[in-house]
């Protein structure tokens, strides 16, 4: 805290929670606006004008700018050209005679960070924080006899690891989820976990295959029909994905094309509400004696409000669409946009890893598919044969428990027979049957000599 936080000139302050629960963690909060010399918080950003001299524009904060104008910088300002409202400087709109929009500056839109606030809030400050707590965590549990237990700071990436790393859910995600609701940030990361447990199965038999291989006709068959049934869970994963970035992008697709609905729907309301305003003034406004004239207006009077009527029936179908309470809730619907946008992207680069892996998958394959061109077709084929089955079980067991209720036994039907065609690798069952039958034979006629050679003593 002391060398990390304070040296640095912030106040830190510490809550640690949960100390007798199963979540014992703390939150360091801290000042992210510096203090001067003089204890006086400094500013966190300044205005930045955007200034022009001889056609370049650069920034300049206030104080900057009273040095700037004496080296002719010029703020720009909207002028009206034509119905256009077009940034420029005084002195070109005086040349032109162009009328001042408005009293604004044109300026950078957040302004110009204050450095010491931006060196704190930057993603390279924030490794060197972590390095350091995760040094003074492993020298407490080296302490503790728990070196064992040690962290890392950095990022699976970093480390070498190809787990995909879980996302914060937050509290809102685990109540809503506490409540019997499914929390999409919480759903994720069940499959963000169901995956890596099944990629770390696969690649430990992976990489005991790969060192057990040897040109023999058992090892050789074990070899191919694991990576068979890898294959088949791999295209599996593809194939769910796909499903869900189609539901996700059908879903966004879907709730965008409300929300422009919902927009215009609302603007109609408006618009006919104050149609229906004016109307009443002019009625008011109109004597009594103009009977048709009223009759006109009560007329029209009537068809406004029902018009009006039907397009809030038809606003409220689309809130619910939106899955959205009211017209304030729909105010957040942007977050949902980008959560969602979010999670495509997520899952787009899902189906890349995947698809990655797969054609490793598929490349290996082909090296023992040349391999196993030496051995005998029917010998071979029925090797395979004899632990297919077994293989096939075992991938569907590790589909059916990593994806649970969400498991569907016709995609995984799906993906074996999608492999099967992307293996090209057919087995040869005339041959296959010609193999049982001469060891079949083989087999009668060893009998055969046992008994006769039994006879015979």
């Amino acid at each position: 805290m002391q060398s990390s936080f304070v040296a640095e000139g912030m106040c830190a302050d510490v809550a640690i929670h949960d100390t007798d629960g199963h979540n014992p963690h703390a939150h360091i909060m801290l000042t992210v606006r510096p203090l001067d010399d003089k204890g006086k918080w400094q500013y966190k950003t300044e205005k930045e004008y955007l200034c022009k001299r001889n056609g370049e524009e650069k920034g300049f904060t206030a104080a900057e700018f009273l040095q700037a104008k004496s080296q002719g910088w010029e703020k720009q300002y909207q002028y009206y050209v034509g119905k256009k409202k077009v940034y420029m400087p005084p002195s070109e709109a005086e040349r032109h005679g162009y009328e001042r929009a408005n009293k604004y500056p044109k300026s950078t839109k957040f302004g110009r960070q204050n450095p010491i606030t931006a060196r704190w809030n930057s993603d390279e400050q924030l490794v060197v924080w972590r390095e350091n707590w995760a040094q003074i965590t492993n020298k407490h549990l080296d302490e503790a006899n728990r070196s064992d237990a040690h962290i890392d700071h950095r990022n699976n990436a970093a480390r070498g690891i190809d787990e995909q790393p879980t996302i914060h859910e937050g509290y809102v995600a685990q109540a809503m989820e506490r409540r019997g609701l499914i929390a999409d940030r919480c759903e994720l990361n069940r499959q963000i976990k169901a995956d890596n447990a099944v990629l770390l199965e696969l690649k430990a038999a992976f990489t005991k295959i790969s060192q057990a291989v040897k040109n023999t006709v058992p090892t050789l068959a074990e070899a191919m029909e694991s990576l068979r049934e890898k294959a088949i869970i791999i295209n599996y994963h593809i194939r769910h994905t796909q499903i869900g970035k189609r539901i996700v992008s059908d879903f966004l697709k879907g709730l965008k094309a409300a929300y422009e609905s919902y927009k215009g729907i609302v603007k109609q309301i408006s618009t006919k509400k104050k149609e229906r305003k004016e109307l009443q003034k002019q009625k008011k406004s109109t004597p009594v004696l103009k009977v048709i004239t009223h009759r006109n207006f009560d007329r029209r009077f009537a068809e406004l409000t029902e018009e009006i009527e039907e397009l809030k029936f038809e606003k409220a179908r689309l809130l619910k669409t939106m899955e959205r309470t009211d017209d304030k809730d729909v105010a957040t619907i942007n977050d949902s946009f980008d959560r969602l946008e979010s999670a495509l992207a997520e899952l787009d680069e899902r189906e890349k890893r995947y698809t990655a892996e797969l054609n490793e998958v598929l490349r290996q394959y082909d090296e023992y598919k040349e391999q196993a061109k030496e051995f005998n077709e029917g010998e071979f084929g029925k090797a395979r044969l004899d632990i297919r089955s077994d293989k096939e079980h075992n991938a569907l067991s590790q589909i059916s428990d990593a994806y649970g209720e969400h498991f569907s036994r016709s995609t995984f039907f799906s993906s074996r027979s999608e492999i099967d065609g992307k293996l090209d690798d057919e087995i040869n069952m005339p041959a296959v049957r010609e193999c049982v039958y001469q060891q079949r034979k083989q087999a009668h006629q060893q009998q055969k000599n046992r008994k006769s050679h039994e006879q015979e003593r």
